[in-house]
């Protein structure tokens, strides 16, 4: 417990700078959403009549001048790439900042023991990424009062939750590669976060890739597909905690058997 409380304490000007930021961001759009619905009611259908353009944003499942279909398309864009972002960003560097900070051999002399050690970075992920999510809630929730409406309530929680499992499996392969580097591979998981965002993009405007959605979390989690639906893929989430369950335990059996650098 005394190592959580660490890492949330070290960790939580970058998590609030984070949650912040991408909280502002939603909840400003939500804001703006009343002086430009006017403006998008006459671009609504050539938006949803731009080919691969529209479905790859999903402006062909959802209308953009109506809250739903604002939120759906533009906000929960900005809500997923700012979370695994961070997400990716915090679980990078939870194992590899020891090794890399010259504090590993420090902290493996106290008595804790290697598994402990691993187990409660983890929990310090999982914990601000929980965190973070709750916070940009907290400001989308403002975003909307401000304007007064919000969204369907059973819809609304099913994204978000999704959302959490997506952060969390880009959370955890970053983990794992915090336990295989002795460096902080910040760039490569901020590289990974995009890339399968991508791969999400790419996957359903080319029907010869789209197995790739099998691969990305930005698929299961994708905004437009649940508010269009008001359902989500139950079979797709499950693979997510699937790869969330491997990278743990692979990163765990890493860290175990490795040598770690003082």
């Amino acid at each position: 417990m005394t190592l959580l409380k660490h890492e949330i304490k070290m960790n939580l000007k970058t998590l609030l700078i984070w949650a912040f930021s991408v909280g502002i961001l939603c909840a400003g759009c939500i804001l703006l959403f009343e002086s430009l619905e006017e403006s998008m009611r006459g671009m609504a259908d050539a938006y949803s009549d731009m080919g691969a353009f529209s479905a790859a944003l999903g402006m062909d499942q959802l209308n953009v001048s109506t809250l739903k279909g604002f939120y759906g398309t533009e906000v929960a864009l900005m809500f997923a790439i700012g979370g695994a972002m961070f997400a990716a960003m915090t679980g990078a560097a939870m194992l590899s900042k020891e090794e890399e900070g010259h504090t590993c051999e420090f902290l493996v002399t106290l008595p804790l023991g290697r598994r402990s050690i691993f187990w409660w970075k983890y929990v310090g992920m999982v914990v601000l990424v929980i965190l973070f999510h709750f916070i940009t809630v907290l400001f989308i929730l403002a975003g909307f009062a401000g304007i007064g409406e919000i969204l369907e309530g059973k819809t609304l929680a099913l994204y978000h939750g999704v959302q959490l499992v997506m952060q969390l499996e880009v959370g955890s392969v970053c983990f794992l590669i915090s336990a295989i580097s002795k460096r902080r591979q910040i760039g490569v998981s901020l590289g990974l976060a995009m890339l399968l965002y991508v791969a999400d993009l790419l996957c359903r405007v080319i029907p010869d890739i789209e197995n790739l959605k099998y691969i990305t979390p930005y698929y299961f989690s994708n905004g437009a597909d649940i508010f269009a639906k008001g359902q989500i893929e139950t079979g797709m989430v499950g693979i997510g905690l699937t790869v969330i369950l491997i990278s743990v335990l692979a990163a765990a059996a890493v860290y175990g058997k490795r040598d770690l650098a003082a």
